[in-house]
């Protein structure tokens, strides 16, 4: 059995000192199984719903280091107690070995007796010498992807066959040690999961809140008239949207984040917000010459092609940015309609409904500008306009800081995953 020594990590427990053997997986006591299961495997009417039948998990089941069961296929009960290789036991490591490389899934006692496809396998280490939760981490950590991605094979579709994943190198540490980062690590995923519900329940608030707000079943108090409602081309707003023609960048007028302008596309609307995220950028250039699409704050920003339904509200720091070909922008008369209330009708339930109503076009779904004129919006009076704006802003502003939150825990346990597993 070879044996090689590593050096010590950069963070160590008090108390620990000792460096770190290393050593291949395929040489420790592990087990290893994967979800081809040749002729047994399940045939569609072996499938099942989620109320009569068993998970049957894929890659994209596997989030975070955490087993997701949204979006999951199920099997039925018979089937799963034929295909007894790929039953899930506590501390057991679910891994894509087809697909989507590196993603993993740690299993806990709600995840007992799971099943998984042929995408994934399943490490069962033993628990004398190496725990689940452990060696998890280090695989989650930028060493143990590392090691992971640099032993694929197969070129179209890339594989991480069980001989190859034998052969990734695993730290072999004192087991009080590897608890305590273990318990470290459970600590912060526990933390992380937390902040995620907190954001889930706020988001399904707001979702009620739009809903019983925008059918008048709830009102501020001191309001009590009827609202008006109007379609959207009869009021004062300013309609544009990104096809610029014979103008429209081409590759050359591209540019990169520190030196260009955003140039938004349908992925960089979610949740009533503009996110810079994986954005492309067009010149400053380019971006002086297409000025219909600058945009201004209080302007709505929304998709007209592609994710229909999509918008995002435009706030300070989003002035001057601009936009592709996929979206509009409506930019409202103050003195008629708040672009903040707008953009928070367009999200709620019935405007999504409006929205989606209009849409024309089969193969690629597009909602053209005359459409949207179409969509009928409530005219209110404007105090309550800023009422209801103002309380959509405070709930925003607290899932903004509550997925600040949540990034800065996933930035410290990436940290302490690179400094533990240096």
């Amino acid at each position: 059995m070879s044996k090689d020594v590593k050096n010590v990590p950069a963070l160590r427990f008090k108390g620990y000192s000792d460096a770190w053997e290393k050593r291949k997986l395929g040489e420790t006591n592990s087990y290893f199984t994967d979800g081809n299961y040749g002729e047994s495997y399940p045939k569609e009417s072996e499938l099942s719903d989620k109320e009569n039948g068993v998970p049957f998990l894929r890659g994209s089941n596997l989030r975070n280091g955490e087993l997701i069961e949204d979006n999951a296929n199920y099997i039925t009960k018979e089937k799963h107690a034929e295909l007894t290789s790929g039953h899930l036991v506590e501390d057991d490591i679910v891994l894509a070995v087809r697909g989507s490389l590196g993603a993993l899934g740690y299993v806990k006692e709600e995840n007992i007796d799971w099943n998984i496809n042929s995408q994934l396998a399943v490490i069962r280490t033993d628990k004398s010498e190496l725990s689940g939760k452990f060696l998890a981490q280090f695989l989650l950590s930028w060493r143990g992807q590392k090691e992971l991605l640099s032993r694929n094979t197969g070129t179209a579709l890339k594989q991480l066959p069980i001989k190859q994943l034998k052969d990734v190198p695993v730290p072999i540490v004192n087991l009080d040690e590897q608890k305590e980062i273990s318990a470290l690590f459970t600590s912060i995923d526990n933390l992380i999961a937390a902040t995620q519900d907190k954001i889930d329940a706020l988001e399904q608030a707001k979702r009620a809140l739009l809903q019983r707000l925008f059918d008048q079943s709830w009102r501020f108090k001191g309001y009590s008239d009827p609202w008006e409602k109007r379609k959207l081309g009869e009021t004062n707003s300013y309609f544009t949207d990104g096809n610029y023609g014979e103008s429209y960048p081409k590759e050359s007028e591209l540019s990169d984040k520190e030196n260009g302008v955003p140039f938004l596309r349908g992925s960089n609307l979610r949740n009533g917000e503009l996110i810079e995220d994986n954005a492309n950028y067009i010149t400053k250039e380019k971006h002086a010459e297409l000025t219909s699409g600058h945009l201004v704050e209080d302007d709505i920003v929304l998709a007209v092609r592609g994710s229909l339904g999509a918008l995002g509200y435009v706030k300070e720091e989003n002035i001057d940015w601009n936009i592709n070909s996929q979206l509009a922008v409506i930019r409202t008369d103050k003195s008629e309609l708040s672009g903040k209330f707008l953009a928070q009708f367009l999200l709620s339930w019935r405007g999504q409904k409006e929205l989606l109503s209009r849409n024309t076009g089969t193969a690629l779904k597009q909602l053209p500008i005359k459409q949207l004129k179409d969509v009928p919006v409530p005219i209110v009076n404007l105090d309550e306009q800023k009422e209801i704006s103002a309380l959509f802003t405070s709930i925003d502003n607290l899932i903004a800081a509550t997925q600040s939150r949540l990034s800065s825990l996933e930035l410290l346990k990436k940290a302490l995953l690179q400094d533990l597993f240096i």
